[in-house]
């Protein structure tokens, strides 16, 4: 069975076709502007190539795995080519299980409940919060934040050779910061979590949709990535790695399509035979076009080549960091050095600016669509910006008043469906409001800057 899908007619360049391309925003100082869209570290547009193939699927909709009716065996067939489409985009040994989720956060707190007893988890504190947090149920080590790739693996090192050798144990790292856009020494670290006898999960949200990904290459455990960082804003997500731990665990939710039996007993209770299958952790009905939508994503990268994009996403970084270091007040963040490899993910804070006030005015005069605040990683933020990493602080809402200093920054990023003209607005935008002042007043409104009406 088959969907009419766009690929067939479709040829793929280096930038690769978006939704949102030709929308148009009003500009507080009059007139319009095509919406320049440099958000991607947060959620990426949809591919074209995604919504046009979920659109060939959409009438063909049906439940999976249970139904005899022919849109429901379409639709399990098209569920399950899915699995296997993503399975062979990360590059996963045969052995392995890959759990549709909802996001890196859902996969990342199910790789959670499924920890062995007694397990030893080792977290860097540059993580995003979804990497940070879910481990609450187990014995947590954080570690400090290293200043080189080398001090990364050494700091880890170190926290290992000093653990309960008899134990389990579970590295989580990132592979691209959510912050500073750095690639970590993932293959490095991983080495290192096994020759210590721990294992590892790559948080691979801001590195799929930049990099390849191969589980075998780097050599982790288990990989987890959001859909909606990879092209395709459907809420799917991915954890995708080794079984044992999964099956072992019970279910991350009970229901339907996770139980293979159930049969009551004579004492009244229920008796549960669960799947052994990535479908354990699968309960109720899926996300079947997420599931899709990703599996789309991952073609439409493939067939681009990863190496092409790759390039001219280099390029598009080296206009950024150059036309940001022509501004003194500009400082970028970093905790690798200017010289560390890097996706399009760049954060930084200006000289006599408020974060908030500068991102508002971005917006509001450019049409320019930035994040500001702590981006869901504080201590990474706050050690970045020379503060207290426990210092306590809202992802994005400033208390300070335009034009004065908070504990806060601004990201740009951007990826295979940013146009050079965006980059190019951007930057001329980061220099006007430098050096001539925003053109309109802002005030504080619910914690955000906001044009004064």
């Amino acid at each position: 069975m088959s969907v009419p899908t766009a690929a067939a007619t479709r040829t793929i360049c280096a930038q690769l076709p978006v939704l949102g391309r030709d929308v148009t925003v009003p500009l507080v100082t009059g007139g319009t502007v095509a919406y320049a869209a440099l958000d991607y570290a947060a959620s990426a547009p949809a591919l074209q190539r995604v919504w046009d193939d979920v659109a060939a699927y959409a009438p063909y909709y049906g439940s999976v795995h249970r139904g005899a009716g022919y849109l429901s065996q379409l639709s399990t067939d098209l569920f399950e080519n899915a699995r296997r489409t993503v399975t062979e985009f990360l590059d996963c040994r045969p052995d392995d299980q890959l759990v549709f989720t909802r996001s890196t956060t859902d996969s990342l707190n199910l790789l959670a409940r499924a920890l062995p007893a007694d397990c030893q988890v080792f977290v860097f504190e540059t993580e995003h919060h979804a990497s940070l947090l879910p481990w609450k149920d187990a014995r947590v080590t954080y570690l400090d934040a290293p200043r080189t790739p080398r001090q990364a693996v050494e700091t880890l090192e170190r926290a290992l050779a000093a653990r309960d050798p008899h134990g389990p144990a579970l590295v989580c790292v990132t592979g691209a910061s959510n912050v500073t856009g750095e690639l970590w020494p993932v293959r490095e670290l991983a080495a290192a979590a096994h020759a210590h006898g721990a294992r590892i999960v790559l948080d691979a949200a801001q590195l799929a949709p930049h990099h390849p990904v191969s589980v075998r290459d780097l050599d982790v455990d288990w990989v987890a990535f959001s859909g909606h960082k990879l092209y395709a804003p459907f809420g799917a997500g991915v954890l995708a790695g080794r079984a044992d731990w999964l099956v072992a665990a019970d279910p991350y939710l009970a229901g339907g399509g996770a139980s293979r039996k159930v049969t009551r007993r004579e004492d009244g209770g229920v008796d549960v035979e669960w799947h052994e299958s990535a479908a354990r952790h699968e309960a109720g009905s899926p996300n079947v076009i997420g599931a899709y939508a990703i599996a789309s994503a991952c073609k439409a990268l493939t067939e681009a080549g990863f190496e092409n994009l790759v390039a001219r996403e280099e390029r598009l970084i080296a206009r950024v960091r150059a036309g940001l270091a022509e501004v003194p007040q500009v400082k970028v963040l970093s905790l690798f050095g200017d010289d560390a490899p890097r996706v399009g993910v760049i954060s930084f804070v200006v000289e006599g600016w408020n974060s908030s006030h500068f991102a508002a005015a971005l917006s509001a005069e450019y049409g320019i669509g930035v994040r500001d605040g702590l981006f869901c990683a504080h201590p990474l933020v706050r050690t970045l910006l020379g503060g207290d990493p426990q210092t306590q602080g809202e992802c994005g809402a400033p208390e300070a008043a335009p034009g004065e200093r908070s504990l806060n920054a601004i990201r740009v990023s951007f990826g295979a469906g940013t146009p050079d003209e965006h980059v190019e607005r951007f930057v001329t935008a980061v220099r006007e409001l430098v050096s001539d002042g925003a053109k309109w007043r802002y005030r504080t409104e619910d914690g955000r800057c906001v044009p004064a009406v």
